[in-house]
């Protein structure tokens, strides 16, 4: 299979690189490939010719997002436009990471695949946007949502609270922030599944269960070696930021789940896994 994928060197990106490593592979990044310029982009996929396009390129950085929203929709909503337009000149299949941040988390239980979006942050509405480029513009696509993304030898929630745990005797973790973490070999090997199925559509894949900031903290940081550092559970509203982010939103993987048997393992398990590759590494 010939598999190009966007945002090649993220965390995402580049664990997926190496995920598919035994098929035909177009990494897009910058500064070569500019998903923002589609006189950049769409040559590149043409001549690649690819069957599917693996597109996680995104401004990620949710506060950056709230602070210049004009940058953030220039690389979320238009840059998933221009790579959607290559996708189809090149009669290809293109699979969208997209996030649980479509929702405005004001349910009070879980979203299916099909409920309705409401971004309430700058980010989440570039997110949104690019959704509705790829279904106006593609008849084949699959768009898959996650959340909490983290990733061995990343830059995120966990690595970020196990820094700060090393500096500080005690840390002030969200408790009225719920949703499922995502973890990124966990999820490589969702993709790859339902890449193969060719059973198009909107898919939630999260990992198992359910968690706030404050627990997902108190989980991972004993297995750090961080167990001595005080947690002092707070409010979203104590905890000042750019972005105001939904604060329910758990995504239900029914689709995936219901049609395909897809699941991912519950997050314990990808935490349990995300440690004992990084003593690996350290070792």
């Amino acid at each position: 299979m010939r598999i190009a994928i966007t945002g090649s060197k993220g965390q995402l990106g580049s664990y997926l690189v190496r995920h598919f490593h035994a098929h035909d592979l177009l990494p897009i990044d910058v500064p070569d490939y500019d998903i923002t310029q589609i006189d950049r982009i769409a040559p590149a996929i043409l001549q690649f010719r690819p069957d599917v396009v693996i597109h996680t390129a995104a401004y990620t950085n949710v506060d950056g997002c709230a602070r210049d929203p004009d940058l953030a929709f220039r690389v979320n909503a238009l840059g998933t436009q221009n790579v959607a337009l290559a996708c189809q000149k090149a009669d290809a299949v293109l699979l969208h990471i997209s996030t649980n941040e479509v929702f405005d988390g004001r349910k009070g239980a879980a979203y299916l695949e099909c409920e309705d979006r409401n971004p309430i942050n700058p980010y989440a509405r570039t997110k949104y946007a690019a959704e509705r480029y790829v279904e106006m513009l593609l008849k084949r696509f699959y768009i898959v949502r996650i959340a909490w993304l983290f990733a061995p030898g990343g830059n995120h929630f966990v690595s970020k609270i196990c820094a700060l745990a090393r500096e500080r005797e005690r840390l002030g973790i969200v408790v009225d922030e719920i949703s499922s973490p995502t973890y990124v070999p966990h999820l490589a090997v969702a993709l790859d599944r339902l890449i193969q199925t060719g059973h198009y559509g909107i898919y939630h894949l999260t990992n198992e269960g359910v968690c706030s900031r404050y627990e997902f903290a108190a989980y991972f940081l004993p297995l750090a070696g961080l167990g001595h550092v005080k947690l002092d559970p707070i409010t979203s509203d104590q905890f000042v930021r750019a972005s105001t982010p939904p604060l329910h939103c758990v995504i239900r993987n029914f689709a995936a789940a219901t049609s395909l048997g897809i699941t991912l393992p519950h997050w314990h398990e990808a935490v349990n896994d995300y440690f004992a590759r990084e003593r690996g590494e350290q070792a």
